[in-house]
């Protein structure tokens, strides 16, 4: 029994990370129906800006985070508007490939401006747990949980209640009747990115956590997280959130339950496999919208 709940924290630590990762994928294709695959590499470049600015300039570890958030906010906002809001109205195609260009950049400005080196992340937790009934709870663990529900929390009533919040549902229902009652659908777009950018933030500084460190191959997270991505739906939050945690849970529980004859690196495999069995009942996720074709 300890043994299962040690995995089961562990892995709903790591779903969390998922469901940042997710909610940042979601949040744009949502608004634009284009999917990012820079996310990862953003998560990447927020574990370095803590890094850097914990470190480096030596500021406190709380103003590192919050100003490595706001410097990925703004700079995932910058791009939207310098690059992408150029292409709007060619195929979708165009703006995939653009990001999967982003996330080439920036996978190769890193190493080439910090090394292939680990750095540390600065963070006042390190390796310090308690133990309670046999079963370790490392701080950066129960952190991971703590602010990932309450930046969850704040999007929700941000998206629910906000007036923002309700332009970027109603541009993700539908874009040009948005737009004829006056909707800022352009600014929507760079928020989204910027909320992206921001989210990739706290999602990288805590990738980086202990027992891990800040390194070019935090950025693969995302590959990792995809399946929860559509797990849960691709324009459905809540499904971001409810994907990510049952693909950590699932990929800590298999490192630990596993059959041997199913080999050593099943664990990274049984997400997909998850993510397959679902969509072979459900082909838009768990919460995904089906299209609607009106004839």
């Amino acid at each position: 029994m300890t043994a299962f709940l040690q995995l089961l924290f562990q892995g709903i630590a790591l779903g969390c990370i998922y469901a940042l990762v997710a909610l940042g994928f979601t949040v744009v294709y949502r608004a634009s129906k284009v999917i990012n695959f820079a996310q990862g590499s953003l998560l990447l470049v927020g574990a370095y800006l803590v890094s850097v600015l914990a470190t480096g300039l030596n500021l406190p570890f709380a103003l590192a985070v919050i100003a490595a958030i706001a410097l990925l906010a703004a700079g995932g906002a910058v791009f939207q508007m310098m690059v992408l809001r150029r292409v709007l109205g060619e195929p979708v195609f165009v703006l995939v490939m653009i990001t999967i260009g982003l996330s080439i950049v920036i996978n190769s400005a890193i190493p080439a401006i910090f090394g292939g080196n680990a750095r540390i992340l600065g963070d006042p937790w390190g390796a310090s747990a308690v133990n309670v009934g046999g079963v370790t709870f490392n701080w950066v663990r129960i952190w991971t949980v703590l602010c990932t529900g309450l930046i969850l929390a704040l999007f929700f009533a941000f998206d629910r209640f906000s007036r923002y919040g309700l332009a970027m549902r109603a541009t993700a229902a539908d874009e040009e009747a948005a737009m004829a009652v006056g909707v800022p659908v352009r600014r929507v777009y760079a928020l989204t990115w910027a909320i992206a950018g921001g989210i990739a933030a706290v999602g990288g500084m805590f990738l980086a956590g202990f027992p891990s460190s800040v390194n070019p191959a935090l950025g693969d997270v995302a590959l990792r997280a995809f399946p929860a991505v559509i797990l849960g739906g691709l324009d459905s939050p809540p499904g971001a959130v409810v994907g990510g945690i049952t693909i950590g849970v699932v990929e800590v529980m298999s490192s630990g339950y596993a059959p041997g004859f199913l080999g050593s690196d099943f664990a990274a495999v049984a997400p997909y496999v998850v993510m397959i069995l679902v969509l072979l009942s459900r082909p838009y996720g768990l919460f995904g919208t089906p299209p609607v074709e009106r004839v």
